[in-house]
């Protein structure tokens, strides 16, 4: 009868602390975003070696009464893998501390301010108020005919609200614009043949133009169009083989050999990619001519082999549920997609993590 006592209790506080760490999750992301707003990775990455706590205080300009805080900031850091702590032989040591300095983990110089892969701006869009308040609207919206949790919270939808609010096209824009230079980077050293033999394409939702910009300089020949709603391409200046053309996906956009649709579908229901797959088809020849639709998304696994990978799929598809009207998709949930919008056969290339390349043809 003990041993039950116990290995009950045991399960109940088990349970209560499984349950304590998911109530407290979002100080993990909270206590990354304020890094990142006090630049500490940066500051770190400047000193060129392990910074001692004093070092880091006196970095940061504040008050030295704020010390043991940032130590405590820190502490969870390093505990979340953002960095880690080694030893430092300095003779600046101050009695309470213990020889050992901060540096940057593999994830923090993904959030260096001036690194070109970094995905600073995402984390600091992802984090806005914008974006974090419709959270605490879920359950009122699932009692009501709103359309997303977006809706209940500011009255219209992200899309709408980003043509009106320029600091939300700003932070949104520069947040699929640091996405994509990672990806473009990693798309065009292991994966070229994608665009080898085209003679243009069109991304279509592309943003402020960084794929297309990627696409156009590592091929010359190739004449690239970026497409997105005419307040986010106004004013862009293209180049020799790169325009920018404003207008509506769901009405139609410029024909191309291939279309590109990056982190786009995701955003939609399946009638409404039915839509823009079909406009797809309208937009490329046959697949004899060349014709194609190249798209990066997520393809979510169904074994679970990798958790990391699964909860951030898992993690996208409630952000895609909250925010926009579109969800993540099995390999059986794109497939459907392609038949409903009139293609033949794809090809999944599962080279970018959480994404996949996705190649579709008429």
């Amino acid at each position: 009868m003990a041993m039950q006592n116990d290995k009950l209790s045991k399960n109940l506080l088990h349970s209560q602390t499984h349950i304590w760490n998911h109530i407290f999750s979002f100080i993990k992301s909270m206590s990354l975003k304020c890094a990142i707003q006090l630049q500490i990775p940066d500051i770190i990455d400047r000193h060129g070696s392990p910074m001692l706590l004093s070092e880091l205080v006196e970095a940061l300009a504040i008050k030295p009464e704020r010390t043991q805080f940032v130590y405590r900031l820190m502490r969870i850091l390093v505990h979340t893998g953002f960095f880690v702590k080694q030893s430092v032989s300095s003779t600046r040591l101050y009695d309470e501390e213990e020889g050992e300095g901060y540096s940057l983990a593999p994830p923090s110089r993904l959030l260096l301010k001036e690194d070109p892969l970094s995905i600073r701006p995402f984390l600091l869009a992802m984090l806005d108020p914008m974006l974090i308040d419709p959270w605490q609207n879920m359950s009122e919206w699932f009692h009501s005919d709103d359309v997303t949790a977006f809706h209940t919270t500011h009255g219209g939808s992200l899309w709408d609200l980003a043509g009106q609010e320029p600091r939300l096209n700003r932070f949104f824009n520069d947040a699929m614009a640091s996405d994509a230079r990672l990806v473009m980077g990693i798309i065009l050293k292991q994966c070229t043949r994608v665009f080898q033999g085209l003679d243009s394409i069109v991304d279509v939702g592309g943003g402020t133009g960084t794929v297309a910009k990627a696409i156009a300089e590592a091929f010359p020949a190739v004449s690239c169009i970026c497409f997105d709603l005419p307040h986010v391409v106004d004013g862009l200046v293209g180049s020799k083989n790169l325009t920018y053309v404003g207008g509506d996906m769901f009405e139609a956009f410029p024909n191309a050999n291939a279309v590109l649709l990056k982190w786009i579908l995701h955003d939609w229901s399946d009638e409404e990619c039915i839509k823009i797959l079909k406009n797809c088809k309208e937009a490329i020849p046959s697949k004899q001519n060349g014709g194609k639709l190249v798209i990066i998304d997520m393809v979510m696994k169904v074994d679970k082999c990798d958790g990391e990978l699964f909860e951030s799929q898992l993690f996208f598809d409630m952000l895609m549920m909250t925010c926009v009207t579109g969800r993540e998709r099995t390999e059986k949930d794109w497939a459907k997609l392609f038949v409903d919008g009139g293609f033949n056969d794809y090809k999944i290339t599962p080279i970018l993590g959480s994404r996949s390349l996705i190649e579709v043809y008429p």
